[in-house]
């Protein structure tokens, strides 16, 4: 069975790090754009929280995950597997970088 291809959750935090340390920041001064910020924010950890019970339901009917670094790391028809990670709802699964 081919492995099911998500974003690695590295990913995710470069985003929130970026929005949280510099976009906020610098939104400060404009309320209405730091309350667009904010909520991207929250976006971004829902989507985080929406793949996390994802790999868990992959975990459940015994479906292998692959992590992906970028579209560009395989070539079409070469998927590398990683076993379906095991996580609760504070740490993060171990990701393979392959």
């Amino acid at each position: 069975m081919e492995p099911i291809p998500l974003p690695s959750h590295i990913h995710y935090e470069l985003l929130l790090q970026l929005l949280e340390r510099q976009t906020m920041f610098t939104a400060n001064s404009t309320p209405a754009v730091q309350e667009q910020v904010h909520q991207l924010i929250i976006t971004l950890r829902k989507a985080l929280a929406q793949q996390k019970h994802l790999e868990e339901s992959c975990q459940r009917y015994k479906l292998p995950v692959e992590y992906r670094w970028s579209l560009n790391d395989l070539k079409l028809g070469q998927p590398v597997a990683v076993e379906s990670p095991t996580s609760t709802a504070a740490s993060f699964p171990q990701e393979n970088a392959s």
